[in-house]
């Protein structure tokens, strides 16, 4: 796909979505740079927050479908290696809040609500911002989105309590968010992230020299895709478990539910979940860097691998101390000291590719996989309630 005409592939209804994967490498050098022209409001805005509050700051992440998988992907490592003394993190989606504001939002805790969203323009990301502000006494937002129109950045703009970021390259035009996903995770994490400018800069030269890697390898991909299968489980630890559900959650948006999907952690993939696994399902683990976690991954692949239930197992990530003995996608440019959160990146690379040659093989058209109109690029159809305190 990578390499097919632009022709061909505007026939094949697959153009937008194949370019949009591919150009994420420099989608994330961009996406740094835009970081280091920021940084200076960056920093100013989290002084800001540290010098107005006591005690430690609410930190919210937030957002609607794969928005909100952001969330779930960085916030292991940010408990890890965010600033604990000021900030605790969580992530919560856009439409549980909007449903239950009650449940998640407290009016006397200091919050800092980071928002991320494609176009801005879906009503549960407006809506949790507003429930945010009428409940919370002490509130700031974050916006991270991809589109300096839509209604989210408009209501946010001129707010002495708000900083926007926008990553205008990221604005996905296809069905599913891909590289909109990883620029807004990007953005995120170097906000977030302790760790120096040297530090990250080097993090990310090795995730656009992985991710060059892996489309020049499509073909590999492609042997997996040809199998007899009808199945997909996701497995992984960690931030790799948050973004085991945007890896499924591509395969149903792009082959049209088509074929089967389930998600889990490795070590919760026992109690039951592993019941989904048949003859014709397909295993992915995203295989962890840390020594202590990695063991985890590996034991349910080689449990599977014995078990002899599943089409194939496969185990994606980097080759370093305990491997998996069975079928692998190794990424031999990459660093095996690589926290997790950042290997996220070309992994999700891995399953959107995975995701888009499986829309083909179904017949869909990638583009625009929902023939019918009921599953939108920007969500439709949803009522918003008026909201007061009982």
């Amino acid at each position: 796909m990578f390499d097919t005409d632009e022709t061909e592939l505007t026939t094949m209804g697959a153009q937008i979505t194949t370019r949009e994967i591919k150009q994420q490498p420099e989608l994330w050098q961009e996406t740094f740079q835009n970081f280091v022209k920021n940084n200076s409001n960056i920093a100013n805005f989290i002084d800001k927050i540290k010098a107005e509050t006591s005690g430690c700051v609410r930190v919210i992440f937030t957002g609607a479908g794969t928005s909100a998988y952001v969330g779930d992907t960085i916030v292991p490592y940010l408990t890890k290696n965010g600033d604990r003394s000021h900030f605790s993190f969580e992530s919560i989606p856009s439409t549980s809040i909007v449903s239950a504001p009650y449940d998640y939002l407290e009016a006397d805790t200091p919050t800092l609500l980071v928002s991320f969203a494609r176009s801005g323009n879906s009503p549960e990301s407006v809506a949790a911002v507003e429930l945010a502000e009428q409940i919370v006494k002490q509130l700031y937002q974050l916006t991270i989105t991809c589109y300096a129109g839509g209604k989210l950045v408009q209501r946010m703009e001129n707010k002495a309590e708000n900083l926007i970021l926008l990553q205008p390259e990221a604005n996905d035009q296809g069905f599913a968010m891909t590289g909109s996903f990883s620029c807004m995770t990007l953005t995120a994490l170097l906000v977030f992230d302790q760790l120096d400018m040297e530090k990250k800069k080097k993090y990310i030269d090795t995730l656009v020299e992985m991710a060059h890697e892996l489309i020049d390898r499509e073909s590999e991909i492609q042997a997996l895709v040809d199998e007899d299968f009808n199945r997909i489980a996701y497995l992984g630890s960690g931030s790799l478990a948050g973004l085991t559900r945007e890896a499924q959650l591509k395969v149903l948006e792009l082959t049209a539910g088509k074929l089967a999907t389930i998600f889990d952690s490795s070590m919760g993939f026992r109690h039951g979940p592993k019941s989904f696994i048949n003859q014709q399902t397909l295993v992915f683990d995203f295989l962890s860097n840390d020594r202590y976690t990695r063991q985890y991954d590996i034991d349910i692949l080689e449990e599977i691998r014995k078990d002899q239930i599943a089409k194939r197992t496969v185990a994606v990530g980097i080759r370093k101390g305990k491997n998996f003995t069975g079928d692998s996608f190794i990424f031999e440019t990459g660093d095996p000291d690589l926290p997790d959160v950042y290997l996220a990146l070309p992994d999700i690379l891995f399953a959107q590719t995975l995701a888009l040659l499986s829309s083909i093989k179904v017949g869909n058209k990638p583009d625009t996989p929902s023939s019918n109109g009921t599953v939108n690029r920007v969500v439709k159809g949803v009522t918003l309630y008026p909201y007061s305190a009982e």
